[in-house]
């Protein structure tokens, strides 16, 4: 089987972070379904949040924000987790995604999940997240894993919330086996000279 690559994109603010936790049990189980040899490189926006403004404000990534979008980019598949503010994803998740290229989640396998304080907002995942990737033209897998205050440090943990950990897991694991594997194109990919002069590309 062919090694594979999952990023994860995590917009928690504070640390320790619940979102943080939720994305390394996510993380954990992709693995576990995936094999011993899969890479998970974990993207905390927090440390990125001045560059994702900077981008937005100049259009030019710095090295720190260029390295997380490439990671993006060339992963395999997507864990994207987000905490919820005021009945949506954070304001820090929408413009790291907002910067990135059109094209750079095509059809990629894409797990979404949220936390927050109550139950009450778990249909964030349904409402917010699903149509901002779908615009994205990536490929959200079936379930959605949604954590409440209340799923941590109860048997909820270790029950009903990890079963939908290990189900969403799954569903990335199958996507992202039977995708072909991701090749990252050279950012200053050279052209041959007689190509540029037939106006090809």
């Amino acid at each position: 089987m062919t090694a594979r690559t999952i990023a994860v994109v995590t917009a928690g603010l504070s640390q320790p972070s619940s979102t943080r936790l939720l994305a390394d049990r996510l993380a954990e189980a992709t693995r576990a379904a995936l094999g011993p040899e899969t890479t998970v490189e974990v993207i905390e926006l927090r440390d990125v949040a001045v560059d994702v403004t900077n981008n937005m404000l100049t259009g030019f990534p710095s090295p720190r924000l260029r390295e997380a979008i490439d990671t993006v980019t060339r992963a395999d598949g997507l864990i994207a987790v987000t905490p919820v503010f005021t009945a949506s994803y954070s304001g820090l998740f929408k413009s790291f995604f907002d910067v990135l290229d059109k094209e750079a989640l095509d059809g990629k396998p894409v797990l979404l999940a949220a936390t927050g304080g109550t139950e009450r907002h778990s249909l964030v995942l349904d409402f917010a997240l699903r149509p901002l990737f779908a615009y994205l033209r990536a490929t959200p897998v079936a379930t959605g894993v949604y954590a409440a205050s209340s799923d941590w440090g109860s048997v909820a943990a270790t029950g009903a919330l990890q079963q939908r950990v290990e189900r969403a897991a799954g569903e990335l694991a199958a996507l992202v086996s039977a995708a072909p594997e991701s090749v990252a194109e050279p950012e200053f990919a050279s052209v041959p000279f007689e190509q540029l002069l037939s106006g090809g590309v």
